[in-house]
């Protein structure tokens, strides 16, 4: 048997950060506006003839043997040095608690998404592998329970807290709202036709970033330290994303680029090291090209930057990403979320 998985990674048009328990509680009406793209994170599981665990990662070219489960989870105890795949191991071993009679397995990824992007290609990865073996162990987790597992996976790998909007565009596709709300999260569709927003952005890909999720910690760790300039702009970030999500709901295009602008500069001053020369630069020279409106994707430093644009600008500001020695990553939204089948 052959259970395969695969899920869409996403990009935040605003509200990012706020979405880290709990910042969210401490700021008014707090959302975050995101959508899927079609870059995917895949998972195939391969039931074996014996008892032993292979890990694999195509687009990191590592793999992991194990003779046994117990094996690989003696390894995750020892923090072993040579596991690599450690995100992989912690998933299965959730899975198969209370599963004594689990197969040997083979398990391979993939991630469609550069190194470092910036667009949640980790958190549609355990999407796609949490889908799989949900089906393999017949646990029948609902899909929010699926985020929270996957999110507090996450959190164990990378040893910082995690945000949860990372994950619902790999549940459900489309462009979503996350509430965050004292009683839960609350994911809500935004009616935006995909083809009018396909035609009005650009994703370019700066190239992998030093500091990884890290700035997202240290602007947590200064929110909680009573920092009151950060806690000021979270206020007008959170702010913009609702303004955001009215903006969208009347396609409004225009009201939509200046919100992102502002949402940028806010994010900057936040936190000044999630920018970088060729990012300001970007910025720059397309903003004069027809771009209306941009910020980087995730906590910054490199990754991806988002470009909302006029569509007739499309080739100028393409034009202008490539020259600036940056790669344009031929996206559209992607619709659906987490698609499962079994061979």
């Amino acid at each position: 048997m052959r259970i395969a998985s695969k899920a869409p990674c996403r990009v935040d048009l605003a509200g990012g950060t706020l979405d880290i328990w709990p910042l969210y509680l401490f700021h008014d009406q707090p959302v975050t506006i995101n959508f899927a793209v079609n870059l995917y994170a895949k998972s195939a599981i391969t039931v074996r003839d014996d008892r032993r665990i292979v890990l694999a990662s195509r687009d990191l070219n590592a793999r992991e043997k194990f003779e046994s489960i117990d094996e690989m989870r003696s390894a995750l105890r020892r923090a072993k040095p040579s596991l690599q795949l450690t995100l992989l191991a912690q998933a299965l071993d959730f899975f198969a608690q209370g599963s004594p009679a689990l197969p040997g397995l083979t398990i391979e990824t993939e991630s469609e998404a550069p190194a470092g992007a910036g667009i949640s290609g980790s958190s549609a990865l355990l999407i796609a592998l949490s889908a799989a073996l949900n089906r393999l162990t017949g646990r029948r987790y609902s899909l929010e329970h699926l985020r929270r597992i996957s999110q507090n996976i996450e959190a164990r790998v990378i040893r910082v807290p995690t945000g949860a909007q990372d994950y619902y565009p790999a549940l459900y596709g489309g462009v979503s709202t996350i509430e965050l709300l004292p009683e839960g999260l609350r994911r809500t569709a935004i009616d935006v036709d995909p083809n009018e927003l396909d035609s009005r952005f650009v994703l370019a890909y700066t190239g992998e970033p030093r500091n990884s999720g890290i700035n997202n910690w240290e602007v947590m760790k200064a929110h909680i330290d009573g920092d009151r300039r950060v806690h000021r702009n979270f206020d007008l970030i959170a702010a913009i994303a609702n303004q955001m999500r009215c903006a969208l709901l009347r396609r409004d295009w225009t009201e939509a680029g200046r919100l992102l602008r502002e949402e940028w500069a806010h994010r900057r001053r936040n936190l000044p090291g999630i920018t970088t020369p060729l990012i300001d630069r970007l910025v720059t020279a397309t903003r004069r090209a027809g771009a209306t409106g941009a910020k980087v994707c995730g906590a910054g430093g490199g990754g991806c930057v988002l470009f909302l644009i006029d569509p007739e600008a499309r080739e100028r500001v393409e034009r202008l990403i490539l020259a600036e020695g940056a790669t344009v990553l031929a996206t559209r939204v992607a619709a659906r979320g987490v698609r499962t089948t079994v061979s």
